[in-house]
């Protein structure tokens, strides 16, 4: 499992971290959510992605942590 931190445009609600494989949701100045937490493998990043992608928010940085 590898640490990944996502920042995306616009507030999600932390009630949604199901949505986001468990992921914690921070919610940031200037309208920007952190997405934080341990991925399983680059399927489940995928995934993640997608739903963002799918929710139709701004990806602004994916970062993994060592």
């Amino acid at each position: 499992m590898e640490y990944y931190e996502i920042i995306i445009q616009g507030h999600i609600d932390q009630r949604r971290e199901d949505w986001f494989a468990g992921l914690k949701i921070t919610q940031l100045p200037e309208g920007k959510s952190l997405l934080a937490g341990e991925v399983a493998d680059q399927s489940a990043l995928h995934g993640i992605l997608n739903r963002i992608r799918d929710m139709g928010l701004q990806l602004l940085s994916v970062k993994r942590k060592n």
